[in-house]
Protein backbone atom coordinates (compact mmCIF):
# COMPACT_ATOMS: atom_id res chain seq x y z
CA UNK A 1 0.00 0.00 0.00
CA UNK A 2 1.89 3.06 -1.23
CA UNK A 3 2.38 5.79 1.33
CA UNK A 4 1.87 9.47 0.66
CA UNK A 5 5.09 11.23 1.62
CA UNK A 6 5.06 14.93 2.40
CA UNK A 7 7.04 15.68 -0.75
CA UNK A 8 7.51 14.09 -4.19
CA UNK A 9 4.46 11.85 -3.72
CA UNK A 10 4.78 10.09 -7.06
CA UNK A 11 8.52 9.37 -7.02
CA UNK A 12 9.62 6.30 -5.05
CA UNK A 13 12.93 6.21 -3.29
CA UNK A 14 15.84 4.12 -4.50
CA UNK A 15 16.39 2.02 -1.36
CA UNK A 16 14.38 -1.03 -0.33
CA UNK A 17 14.37 -2.97 2.95
CA UNK A 18 12.88 -6.47 3.06
CA UNK A 19 11.33 -7.71 6.29
CA UNK A 20 11.82 -11.49 6.14
CA UNK A 21 11.08 -12.06 9.84
CA UNK A 22 8.17 -14.34 8.88
CA UNK A 23 10.08 -15.98 6.04
CA UNK A 24 10.19 -15.23 2.33
CA UNK A 25 9.04 -16.93 -0.86
CA UNK A 26 9.23 -15.62 -4.40
CA UNK A 27 5.50 -14.99 -4.76
CA UNK A 28 5.34 -13.24 -1.37
CA UNK A 29 8.18 -10.86 -2.28
CA UNK A 30 6.61 -10.18 -5.67
CA UNK A 31 3.27 -9.40 -4.02
CA UNK A 32 4.92 -7.03 -1.52
CA UNK A 33 6.65 -5.11 -4.34
CA UNK A 34 3.41 -4.82 -6.32
CA UNK A 35 1.67 -3.69 -3.14
CA UNK A 36 4.36 -1.02 -2.75
CA UNK A 37 3.51 0.39 -6.17
CA UNK A 38 5.23 -1.72 -8.82
CA UNK A 39 3.23 -2.06 -12.02
CA UNK A 40 1.64 -5.49 -12.38
CA UNK A 41 1.46 -4.90 -16.14
CA UNK A 42 5.24 -4.34 -16.22
CA UNK A 43 5.72 -7.56 -14.27
CA UNK A 44 3.47 -9.50 -16.64
CA UNK A 45 5.22 -8.13 -19.72
CA UNK A 46 8.65 -9.08 -18.37
CA UNK A 47 7.59 -12.62 -17.47
CA UNK A 48 5.92 -12.96 -20.88
CA UNK A 49 9.19 -11.93 -22.55
CA UNK A 50 10.99 -14.85 -20.90
CA UNK A 51 8.26 -17.51 -20.96
CA UNK A 52 5.65 -16.45 -23.53
CA UNK A 53 2.20 -17.90 -23.06
CA UNK A 54 3.22 -19.93 -19.99
CA UNK A 55 1.47 -18.29 -17.03
CA UNK A 56 -1.28 -15.97 -15.87
CA UNK A 57 -0.53 -13.53 -13.03
CA UNK A 58 -3.30 -12.04 -10.91
CA UNK A 59 -3.34 -10.01 -7.69
CA UNK A 60 -6.00 -9.62 -5.01
CA UNK A 61 -6.31 -8.27 -1.49
CA UNK A 62 -6.46 -10.75 1.38
CA UNK A 63 -5.89 -11.03 5.13
CA UNK A 64 -3.18 -12.87 7.05
CA UNK A 65 -3.62 -13.12 10.85
CA UNK A 66 -5.66 -9.93 10.81
CA UNK A 67 -3.21 -8.01 8.58
CA UNK A 68 -4.23 -6.77 5.15
CA UNK A 69 -1.90 -8.01 2.42
CA UNK A 70 -1.73 -8.47 -1.34
CA UNK A 71 -1.74 -12.00 -2.73
CA UNK A 72 -0.20 -12.66 -6.15
CA UNK A 73 -1.25 -15.89 -7.84
CA UNK A 74 0.77 -17.37 -10.69
CA UNK A 75 -1.11 -20.06 -12.62
CA UNK A 76 0.03 -22.14 -15.60
CA UNK A 77 -1.79 -21.60 -18.88
CA UNK A 78 -1.51 -25.33 -19.61
CA UNK A 79 -1.33 -28.19 -17.14
CA UNK A 80 1.74 -29.84 -18.69
CA UNK A 81 4.58 -27.38 -18.05
CA UNK A 82 8.19 -28.37 -18.84
CA UNK A 83 10.80 -28.70 -16.09
CA UNK A 84 13.48 -26.66 -17.80
CA UNK A 85 17.19 -27.15 -17.09
CA UNK A 86 19.30 -24.23 -15.86
CA UNK A 87 20.99 -23.91 -19.26
CA UNK A 88 17.62 -23.32 -20.93
CA UNK A 89 16.53 -20.81 -18.28
CA UNK A 90 19.81 -18.97 -18.77
CA UNK A 91 19.22 -18.86 -22.52
CA UNK A 92 15.62 -17.67 -22.12
CA UNK A 93 16.70 -14.79 -19.89
CA UNK A 94 19.60 -13.88 -22.17
CA UNK A 95 17.43 -13.79 -25.29
CA UNK A 96 14.43 -12.01 -23.74
CA UNK A 97 13.76 -8.34 -24.44
CA UNK A 98 14.37 -7.21 -20.86
CA UNK A 99 16.02 -4.12 -19.36
CA UNK A 100 19.66 -4.87 -18.54
CA UNK A 101 19.14 -4.61 -14.77
CA UNK A 102 16.19 -7.03 -14.88
CA UNK A 103 18.16 -9.58 -16.90
CA UNK A 104 21.26 -9.27 -14.68
CA UNK A 105 19.33 -9.63 -11.44
CA UNK A 106 17.26 -12.54 -12.72
CA UNK A 107 20.37 -14.30 -14.04
CA UNK A 108 22.17 -13.81 -10.70
CA UNK A 109 19.27 -15.25 -8.71
CA UNK A 110 18.82 -18.27 -10.97
CA UNK A 111 22.57 -18.88 -11.16
CA UNK A 112 22.79 -18.92 -7.36
CA UNK A 113 19.83 -21.29 -7.16
CA UNK A 114 21.30 -23.61 -9.80
CA UNK A 115 24.73 -23.57 -8.13
CA UNK A 116 23.45 -24.53 -4.70
CA UNK A 117 21.11 -27.20 -6.07
CA UNK A 118 24.07 -28.69 -7.96
CA UNK A 119 26.06 -28.77 -4.72
CA UNK A 120 23.19 -30.35 -2.80
CA UNK A 121 22.68 -33.11 -5.36
CA UNK A 122 26.36 -33.60 -6.17
CA UNK A 123 26.13 -32.83 -9.89
CA UNK A 124 27.66 -30.26 -12.23
CA UNK A 125 25.70 -27.04 -12.44
CA UNK A 126 25.20 -27.69 -16.15
CA UNK A 127 23.38 -30.91 -15.28
CA UNK A 128 20.85 -29.29 -12.95
CA UNK A 129 17.52 -30.21 -14.51
CA UNK A 130 14.54 -30.34 -12.20
CA UNK A 131 11.54 -28.33 -11.14
CA UNK A 132 13.34 -26.29 -8.47
CA UNK A 133 15.14 -24.31 -11.20
CA UNK A 134 13.01 -24.56 -14.32
CA UNK A 135 9.41 -24.52 -13.16
CA UNK A 136 7.09 -21.91 -14.59
CA UNK A 137 6.34 -20.48 -11.14
CA UNK A 138 10.03 -19.99 -10.32
CA UNK A 139 10.57 -18.13 -13.59
CA UNK A 140 7.54 -15.94 -12.92
CA UNK A 141 8.62 -15.21 -9.35
CA UNK A 142 12.26 -14.40 -10.13
CA UNK A 143 11.70 -12.40 -13.30
CA UNK A 144 8.64 -10.74 -11.77
CA UNK A 145 10.52 -9.58 -8.66
CA UNK A 146 13.39 -8.22 -10.76
CA UNK A 147 10.94 -6.41 -13.05
CA UNK A 148 9.14 -4.93 -10.03
CA UNK A 149 12.43 -3.59 -8.65
CA UNK A 150 13.14 -2.07 -12.05
CA UNK A 151 9.72 -0.42 -12.16
CA UNK A 152 10.25 1.02 -8.67
CA UNK A 153 13.76 2.20 -9.68
CA UNK A 154 15.34 0.42 -6.75
CA UNK A 155 19.13 0.30 -6.81
CA UNK A 156 19.80 -0.47 -3.12
CA UNK A 157 18.35 -3.52 -1.36
CA UNK A 158 18.78 -4.65 2.25
CA UNK A 159 17.18 -7.48 4.19
CA UNK A 160 16.62 -8.18 7.87
CA UNK A 161 17.12 -11.49 9.65
CA UNK A 162 15.77 -14.31 7.47
CA UNK A 163 13.32 -16.65 9.22
CA UNK A 164 13.84 -20.09 7.70
CA UNK A 165 11.50 -22.16 9.87
CA UNK A 166 11.90 -25.60 11.41
CA UNK A 167 10.55 -29.14 11.27
CA UNK A 168 10.25 -31.19 8.08
CA UNK A 169 8.85 -30.78 4.57
CA UNK A 170 8.09 -33.25 1.81
CA UNK A 171 10.31 -32.55 -1.19
CA UNK A 172 10.60 -34.05 -4.66
CA UNK A 173 13.17 -36.54 -3.34
CA UNK A 174 11.52 -37.34 -0.01
CA UNK A 175 11.18 -35.94 3.50
CA UNK A 176 13.66 -33.13 4.17
CA UNK A 177 14.58 -31.22 7.33
CA UNK A 178 13.77 -27.51 7.48
CA UNK A 179 15.57 -25.39 6.49
CA UNK A 180 16.03 -27.51 3.39
CA UNK A 181 19.63 -27.94 2.17
CA UNK A 182 19.24 -25.48 -0.72
CA UNK A 183 18.04 -22.71 1.61
CA UNK A 184 20.93 -23.32 3.99
CA UNK A 185 23.39 -23.22 1.12
CA UNK A 186 21.97 -19.97 -0.23
CA UNK A 187 21.99 -18.38 3.24
CA UNK A 188 25.66 -19.15 3.96
CA UNK A 189 27.12 -15.99 5.46
CA UNK A 190 23.69 -14.50 6.23
CA UNK A 191 21.92 -14.28 9.60
CA UNK A 192 18.96 -16.67 9.84
CA UNK A 193 16.46 -17.65 12.53
CA UNK A 194 14.58 -20.93 12.96
CA UNK A 195 11.59 -19.27 14.63
CA UNK A 196 8.28 -20.70 13.42
CA UNK A 197 7.31 -24.16 12.24
CA UNK A 198 7.35 -25.33 8.66
CA UNK A 199 9.25 -24.12 5.59
CA UNK A 200 9.11 -20.34 6.02
CA UNK A 201 11.75 -19.55 3.40
CA UNK A 202 11.78 -21.32 0.05
CA UNK A 203 14.85 -21.81 -2.15
CA UNK A 204 13.50 -19.26 -4.64
CA UNK A 205 12.90 -16.73 -1.86
CA UNK A 206 16.36 -17.33 -0.41
CA UNK A 207 17.99 -16.99 -3.84
CA UNK A 208 16.24 -13.67 -4.45
CA UNK A 209 17.04 -11.98 -1.14
CA UNK A 210 20.66 -13.17 -0.95
CA UNK A 211 21.50 -12.09 -4.50
CA UNK A 212 19.51 -8.86 -4.57
CA UNK A 213 20.45 -7.55 -1.11
CA UNK A 214 23.78 -5.82 -0.73
CA UNK A 215 23.70 -5.99 3.05
CA UNK A 216 21.76 -7.31 6.04
CA UNK A 217 20.51 -5.52 9.10
CA UNK A 218 17.57 -3.78 10.76
CA UNK A 219 15.44 -1.19 9.00
CA UNK A 220 17.94 1.51 7.95
CA UNK A 221 17.46 5.20 8.54
CA UNK A 222 15.37 6.46 5.62
CA UNK A 223 12.60 8.76 4.52
CA UNK A 224 9.79 6.27 3.86
CA UNK A 225 7.98 6.70 0.54
CA UNK A 226 5.99 3.44 0.30
CA UNK A 227 5.38 0.13 2.03
CA UNK A 228 4.13 -3.18 0.70
CA UNK A 229 2.79 -6.35 2.30
CA UNK A 230 2.82 -9.61 0.37
CA UNK A 231 0.87 -12.66 1.50
CA UNK A 232 1.92 -16.28 1.52
CA UNK A 233 -0.48 -19.06 0.66
CA UNK A 234 -1.23 -20.22 4.20
CA UNK A 235 -3.05 -18.13 6.81
CA UNK A 236 -1.25 -19.28 9.93
CA UNK A 237 -3.03 -18.68 13.22
CA UNK A 238 -1.11 -16.32 15.50
CA UNK A 239 1.52 -15.38 12.88
CA UNK A 240 1.04 -13.15 9.87
CA UNK A 241 2.42 -15.12 6.93
CA UNK A 242 3.65 -12.05 5.05
CA UNK A 243 6.73 -10.36 3.63
CA UNK A 244 6.93 -6.62 4.12
CA UNK A 245 9.00 -4.17 2.09
CA UNK A 246 9.82 -0.58 2.93
CA UNK A 247 10.78 1.79 0.13
CA UNK A 248 12.51 5.06 0.87
CA UNK A 249 15.27 7.57 0.44
CA UNK A 250 18.37 7.09 2.63
CA UNK A 251 19.06 9.70 5.30
CA UNK A 252 22.58 9.83 6.82
CA UNK A 253 23.09 9.53 10.57
CA UNK A 254 22.80 12.88 12.32
CA UNK A 255 20.75 14.44 9.50
CA UNK A 256 17.15 15.14 10.34
CA UNK A 257 16.21 16.09 6.79
CA UNK A 258 16.60 14.94 3.23
CA UNK A 259 19.99 14.29 1.67
CA UNK A 260 20.89 16.86 -1.03
CA UNK A 261 20.02 15.38 -4.41
CA UNK A 262 17.60 12.94 -2.80
CA UNK A 263 19.96 9.97 -2.59
CA UNK A 264 22.82 9.16 -0.27
CA UNK A 265 24.67 6.83 -2.60
CA UNK A 266 24.33 8.77 -5.84
CA UNK A 267 24.60 12.43 -4.87
CA UNK A 268 22.15 13.21 -7.67
CA UNK A 269 24.61 12.42 -10.47
CA UNK A 270 26.44 9.09 -10.56
CA UNK A 271 26.47 5.98 -8.40
CA UNK A 272 29.69 5.61 -6.41
CA UNK A 273 31.58 2.39 -7.08
CA UNK A 274 31.01 -0.13 -4.31
CA UNK A 275 28.16 -1.63 -2.39
CA UNK A 276 25.04 0.32 -1.50
CA UNK A 277 24.57 2.18 1.76
CA UNK A 278 24.51 -0.05 4.81
CA UNK A 279 24.46 -0.07 8.57
CA UNK A 280 27.54 0.02 10.79
CA UNK A 281 27.61 0.29 14.55
CA UNK A 282 24.62 2.33 15.75
CA UNK A 283 25.33 6.02 15.27
CA UNK A 284 28.95 5.66 14.13
CA UNK A 285 28.31 6.93 10.61
CA UNK A 286 30.10 4.03 8.92
CA UNK A 287 28.32 1.66 6.54
CA UNK A 288 28.55 -2.11 6.91
CA UNK A 289 27.85 -4.42 4.01
CA UNK A 290 28.26 -8.08 3.16
CA UNK A 291 30.69 -8.49 0.29
CA UNK A 292 32.44 -11.30 -1.55
CA UNK A 293 36.17 -11.59 -2.29
CA UNK A 294 37.07 -13.69 -5.33
CA UNK A 295 40.71 -14.78 -5.59
CA UNK A 296 42.89 -16.73 -8.00
CA UNK A 297 46.64 -17.46 -8.10
CA UNK A 298 48.09 -17.03 -11.59
CA UNK A 299 51.68 -17.79 -12.65
CA UNK A 300 51.47 -18.00 -16.45
CA UNK A 301 49.79 -14.81 -17.68
CA UNK A 302 51.67 -12.21 -19.71
CA UNK A 303 52.02 -9.31 -17.22
CA UNK A 304 51.11 -6.81 -19.93
CA UNK A 305 47.58 -8.25 -19.85
CA UNK A 306 46.92 -7.54 -16.17
CA UNK A 307 45.89 -3.86 -16.55
CA UNK A 308 43.19 -4.87 -19.03
CA UNK A 309 41.92 -7.56 -16.64
CA UNK A 310 41.65 -5.13 -13.72
CA UNK A 311 39.89 -2.56 -15.89
CA UNK A 312 37.38 -5.14 -17.16
CA UNK A 313 36.59 -6.29 -13.62
CA UNK A 314 36.01 -2.74 -12.39
CA UNK A 315 33.87 -1.98 -15.44
CA UNK A 316 31.97 -5.20 -14.73
CA UNK A 317 30.83 -4.00 -11.30
CA UNK A 318 33.69 -4.85 -8.92
CA UNK A 319 34.04 -2.53 -5.95
CA UNK A 320 37.81 -3.05 -6.17
CA UNK A 321 40.30 -5.31 -7.91
CA UNK A 322 44.01 -5.68 -7.24
CA UNK A 323 47.13 -7.82 -7.66
CA UNK A 324 49.64 -9.01 -5.06
CA UNK A 325 52.95 -10.67 -5.98
CA UNK A 326 53.45 -14.14 -4.47
CA UNK A 327 55.97 -16.99 -4.65
CA UNK A 328 54.48 -20.38 -5.54
CA UNK A 329 55.88 -23.88 -5.32
CA UNK A 330 59.30 -24.53 -6.87
CA UNK A 331 60.09 -20.84 -6.60
CA UNK A 332 57.72 -19.72 -9.38
CA UNK A 333 56.83 -16.01 -9.23
CA UNK A 334 53.09 -15.37 -9.57
CA UNK A 335 50.27 -13.00 -8.69
CA UNK A 336 47.15 -13.30 -6.57
CA UNK A 337 44.21 -11.57 -8.24
CA UNK A 338 41.64 -10.32 -5.73
CA UNK A 339 38.19 -8.97 -6.59
CA UNK A 340 35.89 -7.31 -4.05
CA UNK A 341 32.25 -7.25 -5.11
CA UNK A 342 28.65 -7.47 -4.01
CA UNK A 343 26.93 -10.89 -4.17
CA UNK A 344 24.70 -9.58 -6.95
CA UNK A 345 27.56 -9.36 -9.49
CA UNK A 346 29.67 -12.22 -8.11
CA UNK A 347 28.90 -14.75 -10.84
CA UNK A 348 29.51 -12.29 -13.66
CA UNK A 349 32.90 -11.34 -12.22
CA UNK A 350 33.78 -14.98 -11.56
CA UNK A 351 33.19 -15.70 -15.24
CA UNK A 352 35.33 -12.70 -16.22
CA UNK A 353 38.23 -14.01 -14.12
CA UNK A 354 37.93 -17.44 -15.73
CA UNK A 355 37.68 -15.89 -19.22
CA UNK A 356 40.31 -13.15 -19.05
CA UNK A 357 43.04 -14.97 -17.11
CA UNK A 358 44.68 -18.37 -17.38
CA UNK A 359 43.45 -19.60 -14.00
CA UNK A 360 41.39 -22.78 -13.79
CA UNK A 361 39.89 -22.05 -10.37
CA UNK A 362 38.49 -19.19 -8.31
CA UNK A 363 38.20 -19.01 -4.51
CA UNK A 364 35.31 -17.27 -2.76
CA UNK A 365 35.22 -15.68 0.69
CA UNK A 366 32.33 -13.80 2.29
CA UNK A 367 33.52 -10.70 4.16
CA UNK A 368 32.09 -7.75 6.05
CA UNK A 369 33.12 -4.33 4.78
CA UNK A 370 32.96 -1.10 6.73
CA UNK A 371 33.08 1.97 4.52
CA UNK A 372 32.39 5.66 4.70
CA UNK A 373 29.24 6.60 2.77
CA UNK A 374 29.99 8.53 -0.36
CA UNK A 375 28.39 10.40 -3.24
CA UNK A 376 29.49 12.15 -6.42
CA UNK A 377 29.52 15.86 -7.19
CA UNK A 378 30.55 17.20 -10.60
CA UNK A 379 32.82 20.25 -10.91
CA UNK A 380 33.72 22.22 -14.02
CA UNK A 381 37.26 22.83 -15.25
CA UNK A 382 37.15 25.07 -18.32
CA UNK A 383 34.08 23.36 -19.70
CA UNK A 384 35.17 19.84 -18.82
CA UNK A 385 33.12 17.85 -16.31
CA UNK A 386 35.11 16.11 -13.57
CA UNK A 387 33.47 13.97 -10.94
CA UNK A 388 34.54 14.36 -7.32
CA UNK A 389 33.98 11.45 -4.95
CA UNK A 390 32.90 12.84 -1.57
CA UNK A 391 33.27 10.57 1.46
CA UNK A 392 31.32 11.70 4.51
CA UNK A 393 30.47 10.67 8.03
CA UNK A 394 27.73 11.91 10.33
CA UNK A 395 26.78 14.63 7.85
CA UNK A 396 30.35 16.00 7.50
CA UNK A 397 32.77 15.63 4.60
CA UNK A 398 35.82 13.52 5.42
CA UNK A 399 37.58 13.80 2.07
CA UNK A 400 36.84 14.79 -1.53
CA UNK A 401 38.86 13.31 -4.38
CA UNK A 402 38.60 14.06 -8.12
CA UNK A 403 38.04 10.94 -10.25
CA UNK A 404 41.36 10.39 -12.01
CA UNK A 405 39.79 8.92 -15.16
CA UNK A 406 37.77 12.13 -15.55
CA UNK A 407 40.93 14.17 -14.99
CA UNK A 408 42.74 12.25 -17.73
CA UNK A 409 39.83 12.72 -20.13
CA UNK A 410 39.65 16.44 -19.36
CA UNK A 411 43.40 16.80 -19.87
CA UNK A 412 43.11 15.23 -23.32
CA UNK A 413 40.19 17.49 -24.18
CA UNK A 414 41.99 20.61 -23.03
CA UNK A 415 45.41 19.61 -24.33
CA UNK A 416 46.97 20.20 -20.92
CA UNK A 417 49.20 18.13 -18.60
CA UNK A 418 47.30 15.76 -16.34
CA UNK A 419 48.96 17.20 -13.26
CA UNK A 420 47.77 20.70 -14.07
CA UNK A 421 44.19 19.59 -14.63
CA UNK A 422 44.27 17.58 -11.39
CA UNK A 423 45.32 20.69 -9.48
CA UNK A 424 42.53 22.67 -11.16
CA UNK A 425 39.99 20.00 -10.23
CA UNK A 426 41.10 20.07 -6.59
CA UNK A 427 40.80 23.86 -6.60
CA UNK A 428 37.32 23.64 -8.15
CA UNK A 429 36.26 21.17 -5.46
CA UNK A 430 37.50 23.52 -2.73
CA UNK A 431 35.67 26.44 -4.36
CA UNK A 432 32.49 24.33 -4.35
CA UNK A 433 32.84 23.81 -0.59
CA UNK A 434 33.91 20.17 -0.84
CA UNK A 435 36.44 20.33 1.97
CA UNK A 436 36.95 18.19 5.10
CA UNK A 437 34.61 19.21 7.89
CA UNK A 438 32.02 20.88 5.68
CA UNK A 439 28.42 19.74 5.86
CA UNK A 440 27.19 17.40 3.14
Amino acid sequence: MPATPPSSPETPGSSLWIDASAGVAGDMLLAALVDAGASLDHVRASVEAVAPGAVRIAASDTMRAGMRALKVDVEPVTADQPHRPWAEVERLIGEAALPATVAERAHAAFAALARVEAEVHGVDVGDVHFHEVGAWDSIADVVGVCAALDDLRVDDVAVGVIAVGSGFVQGAHGRLPVPVPAVLGLCAGWVVDSVGEGELTTPTGAALVTTLAGRQGPLPRMEVTAIGVGAGTKDTRGRANVVRVVLGRPVPAGDGGRVPGGELATGGSRLATGSPAGEGEPGDGVERSTMVVLEANVDDLDPRVWPTVLTALLDGGAADAWLAPILMKKGRPAHTLSVLCSPEVEMRLRDLVLTLTSTIGVRRTIVDRWALPRHWVDVDVDGQRIGVKVAHRDGRIVRATPEFADVEAAARGLGRPVGAVLQAAVAAAVAAGLVPGAKT
